[in-house]
């Protein structure tokens, strides 16, 4: 990391009826990834709470869009994980023999510890440049770690394990209950018991300060800024 420099892209996207089509400074883009890649918006608009008082999803979403911009092997790693659950999960679906699960087993294994270690190395980077941040802009909430939860019992099992210890549950139920697509993280607070204590407003704070210690990662990172689109700031923290 060093200075962030500043420049200008011009970007488009257009969607035919059939496709979408992308350009980046006046040319195609043959993968709307290369686009996004190209292009880091982090955004803060009126549904932005979820990322702190919704789901899992979201919160995974958030590690995987941070990791995706500053680690070049990200997707490829991120796509490797996934097909396999695919594939895992079709098998389970189809009630398929156990031995036809190892092959995947073992992929989904390999991939989704990598993926876990970097989720885990990403939240306590972020967590370093978030506790600042958060006393800026939200004093009061007292924010002051993130837990992370990685999908299984990473402190006693390894996912390889995990997997086959709940193999004939996940047939059962035909889908994989154990991985990094179950992970979570949690903010702490000194002066909340948790983040279901947080206001809606309280919610909004802290999903601003962590997408804030975000950008400030991908800088950090980067070598420039993201672009920050903060829709209607105001009345938003004010509710």
């Amino acid at each position: 990391g060093g200075a962030a420099v500043e420049r200008t892209r011009r970007a488009g996207l257009r969607h035919s009826g059939q496709e979408w089509t992308g350009r980046l400074d006046g040319e195609d883009v043959a993968q709307l990834g290369s686009l996004c890649a190209a292009l880091a918006v982090v955004t803060f608009e009126p549904g932005s709470h979820v990322l702190i008082s919704g789901g899992g999803e979201p919160r995974r979403r958030f590690l995987d869009w941070g990791l995706f911009h500053v680690e070049p092997d990200f997707l490829t790693l991120w796509r490797r994980y996934a097909r396999a659950l695919k594939q895992r999960n079709a098998l389970l679906k189809q009630g398929a023999q156990p031995r036809m699960l190892d092959a995947w087993d073992n992929e989904l294994a390999e991939s989704g510890e990598t993926l876990t270690s970097r989720r885990m190395r990403y939240l306590e980077r972020l967590q370093d440049r978030l506790v600042p941040v958060a006393d800026a802009i939200a004093p009061a909430l007292g924010l002051s770690a993130l837990t992370f939860a990685p999908g299984w019992k990473r402190h006693e099992v390894s996912l390889a394990d995990a997997l086959l210890l709940a193999r004939e549950r996940d047939r059962q139920n035909g889908y994989t209950s154990q991985g990094p697509h179950r992970a979570d993280w949690m903010p702490s607070f000194h002066a909340l018991p948790g983040k279901d204590a947080l206001s809606r407003g309280q919610a909004k704070l802290t999903a601003l300060a962590c997408l804030l210690a975000q950008a400030e990662d991908f800088a950090f990172e980067r070598g420039e800024w993201p672009v920050i689109a903060l829709d209607d700031l105001g009345s938003e923290l004010d509710r």
